[in-house]
């Protein structure tokens, strides 16, 4: 099956690493000049440093080449959220089935992932890959497991055929929306924990505010993001899953989470402008944060630590101020 991995960021790299030696495949980066670096050196020093690139991998700058060698194949979309209603209009008709990997609500728009492609094409074979997983450990071939959504379950099929390997476990749904949901939400939920960790703590045990407090915020955080996709349509089942669950235990705690780490550095009293200028990579979380709480507002649906981190993000309260609304909430049910 002939692959093409559209955008060589950490992630684009890393996958389109992993299904070279089964399968023939392109890696595109949109820069000539990156591609060439890519094509001369075999690593991608900036995104995935350390990480050697296998000669199988065919490195190309340009589009249509790109896109015309998946044709009757996979095309893989690993660019960020911004940039994947740019790209499903590039690549119209020409493919046969398209997924993507960027997680997270379109800023000003609201739009999950299936809704932008819905809104170009309402027909277009079409599918998201998600769960928990580092770039550079898929790149390392450390096991990961992963899982394929889309309403077509022959795309999904395709989906497994393509990357399904002795290291990456690939697994499918049908339910895209509440893939999607848990891999946007659950990028907000890791600001909201890196914030707790970050901040001044007690005693020697843990880090920051403690290690009961991360539970707790993971397990709240959990609730929100499954209320936020069944108000969307999605299946409470799927956010115990890979794409819920999973991705935001490992984002929520993972020392390699730029989403958790964006926390951490507001909670030391960093601006925010100068924390992702020197992060050098996307952190989707901060621009699906205020996109997430829109549409938890239109559903009617209460998200209390979602509406905390988008107050710090915004600047009208300070980490410690955001904590003190949280714990001052009253008491209720649990569920």
């Amino acid at each position: 099956m002939n692959l093409t991995v559209l955008g060589a960021g950490a992630w684009g790299t890393a996958l389109a690493a992993s299904t070279a030696a089964r399968h023939p495949t392109r890696l595109w980066a949109r820069d000539a000049a990156q591609a060439a670096l890519l094509h001369t050196t075999r690593t991608n020093a900036r995104y995935l440093p350390g990480v050697a690139l296998p000669h199988a991998l065919h490195i190309e700058a340009d589009f249509d080449a790109a896109l015309a060698h998946a044709r009757g194949g996979l095309v893989i979309v690993a660019t960020p959220m911004a940039a994947l209603d740019e790209l499903l209009r590039r690549i119209g008709a020409r493919a046969s089935g398209v997924i993507w990997l960027c997680k997270g609500f379109e800023q000003h728009t609201g739009r999950l992932g299936h809704e932008i492609a819905r809104s170009i094409d309402p027909h277009a074979r079409v599918g998201v890959l998600s769960g928990p997983s580092f770039a550079v450990e898929v790149a390392r071939a450390q096991p990961t497991a992963l899982v394929a959504a889309s309403t077509d379950p022959t795309l999904c099929e395709q989906a497994v055929q393509a990357l399904h390997s002795d290291h990456l476990r690939v697994y499918t749904s049908d339910d895209a929306v509440g893939v999607e949901v848990g891999g946007a939400v659950k990028n907000v939920l890791a600001i909201a924990t890196g914030i707790a960790d970050g901040m001044p703590g007690h005693g020697d045990a843990g880090a920051g505010l403690g290690l009961n407090a991360r539970a707790a915020l993971i397990t709240r955080g959990l609730a929100e993001m499954t209320r936020l996709g069944l108000a969307l349509g999605a299946r409470a089942e799927t956010f115990m899953g890979l794409s819920g669950l999973g991705d935001l235990v490992l984002t929520a705690t993972g020392d390699l989470s730029r989403n958790r780490r964006v926390g951490q550095l507001l909670a030391q009293g960093l601006p925010l402008a100068r924390i992702l200028a020197e992060l050098g990579h996307v952190a989707e979380g901060v621009s699906s944060a205020p996109m997430v709480l829109r549409r938890a507002r239109a559903l009617q649906v209460d998200m209390p630590i979602t509406q905390a981190v988008v107050g710090v993000l915004d600047g009208l309260s300070t980490p410690a101020q955001a904590l003190e609304q949280l714990m001052g909430r009253g008491a209720r049910p649990e569920t």
